[in-house]
């Protein structure tokens, strides 16, 4: 792994203009559940009979109450060294943006200011009727919680299923791939769509494409540099070698 990290860690001292991409291997990390795993939330769970609009019209409070796990999870769990790692190269000008599968704003917790969400948020809520929004929180308030203004249903702020990508990250998301010279690949199993097509982008405009994950992506093969291992961990080594000063 030493030799991919050195060959990274030199295209991030040289690239002016470095995009990441992360996905859920980030949050578990923070110990928050996958989704897609063989232990992942969604073992058990049609994700299309319980996250889905469909739901909370018709089997509303199991929608209510699968959120409301979720959201609890969230606020017991804390962004991880990555996440402050990624913050602090945007600080210093090494990332020009993030791009996110995941919806628990922990890039933003952390510091991270260009972030496009392609799933939403978590951490907001907001009324599926006039379009109010409210912290997270609000959800966990009442067993039906609703709207202040309207009395419409509140819904968290994540992308339901059978519902489009919000096309303004997306937007910004396809510009800021195909503008990169580098396109990191974190924590992400690259299985969904369209999430997916950013990395396949970046590279046919000229980027390189490195993948940092703990299991293989269908993406291997096309990347430049594939790194195994543990977000965080690896995230950690390369912050190291990237402040050392190169010896000649």
């Amino acid at each position: 792994m030493k030799k991919e990290l050195s060959l990274l860690c030199g295209w991030m001292r040289t690239s002016s203009n470095v995009v990441v991409f992360t996905g859920a291997g980030m949050s578990t990390e923070s110990g928050l559940p996958d989704f897609r795993s063989a232990n992942g939330m969604w073992k058990n769970v049609d994700p299309r009979e319980l996250a889905s609009i469909r739901a909370l019209n018709t089997n509303t409070r199991e929608f209510y109450n699968f959120y409301k796990m979720r959201i609890e999870a969230l606020e017991k769990a804390e962004p991880h060294d990555g996440h402050f790692i990624l913050a602090n190269w945007e600080n210093k000008n090494r990332v020009k943006h993030i791009i996110t599968q995941n919806v628990d704003g922990f890039h933003q917790k952390a510091g991270s200011k260009s972030v496009s969400e392609l799933h939403g948020s978590l951490r907001i809520s907001r009324c599926q009727d006039c379009g109010r929004e409210y912290s997270a929180k609000k959800i966990l308030e009442r067993d039906f919680p609703r709207c202040e203004a309207c009395s419409g249903k509140l819904r968290p702020g994540v992308v339901l299923f059978g519902e489009s990508l919000p096309l303004d990250a997306l937007e910004i998301a396809d510009t800021e791939s195909s503008n990169s010279e580098l396109f990191i690949v974190i924590g992400s199993s690259l299985e969904v769509s369209p999430a997916n097509y950013f990395p396949v982008k970046a590279k046919n405009s000229g980027a390189r494409l490195a993948i940092i994950n703990l299991d293989d992506t269908n993406m291997d093969d096309y990347a430049d540099v594939v790194i195994r291992g543990k977000t965080k961990e690896v995230l950690q080594e390369l912050d190291h070698m990237i402040s050392v000063r190169p010896s000649f």
